[in-house]
């Protein structure tokens, strides 16, 4: 259990794909001029990357190493994520209208984002279990929405204060999204 726990730590803070890996970065600068647009995308992707690793564990597991073509993981997985995303959407909007609705165009947005396979093939590196793929994967999403909502939290505040010409915009995002990274640094001897 406490290594669970270190594990949903290290996701979350110390190895934050957004901070570490570098997965993410295009919704992380293009969706976070909104508070709530970066809720939006942060629980369409906490959603779908959670189950995204649990049927890339089965699939990599269970079809691609009995077979022998682990070589072809990034095409397949590729594959399921859109897939996944797509029949998500189409059962969503069927059975829970209220929840698609909430998650609006965030949800073919996912299919891009290359968190999701980064997440899935990190898992297969790292040699996880079913488990430990499921709680890894949802820890990943939580630290990227936490880096998301943190972000267009304070792009939002920014839009209520006046930035020198120079630095409007694009710039400015990009100085708070180096002085975000260097915080979260900050996390890095709590867990390896």
């Amino acid at each position: 259990m406490a290594e669970m726990i270190l594990m949903i730590v290290g996701a979350v803070f110390v190895n934050n794909v957004v901070f570490t890996k570098f997965l993410g970065i295009c919704p992380y600068l293009g969706v976070s001029k909104k508070l709530d647009t970066a809720i939006g995308m942060s629980m369409a992707v906490t959603f779908v990357l959670t189950i995204a690793g649990a049927v890339t564990y089965i699939v990599q597991n269970y079809v691609l190493v009995p077979i022998g073509i682990q070589y072809l993981q990034t095409i397949v997985f590729i594959l399921v994520i859109a897939s996944l995303v797509q029949f998500v959407e189409i059962v969503m909007k069927k059975t829970a209208p209220a929840l698609y609705k909430a998650l609006g165009i965030f949800l073919p947005l996912i299919t891009t984002n290359c968190a999701i396979l980064g997440v899935a093939i990190l898992s297969v590196q790292s040699n996880l279990n079913f488990i430990n793929t499921v709680v890894f994967s949802f820890a990943s999403a939580i630290g990227f929405g936490l880096a998301l909502i943190i972000f267009a939290g304070i792009r939002e505040a920014l839009d209520t204060r006046k930035v020198p010409a120079a630095f409007a915009g694009s710039p400015i995002a990009l100085i708070i999204a180096g002085i975000l990274a260097l915080a979260f640094m900050g996390f890095s001897g709590m867990v390896k």
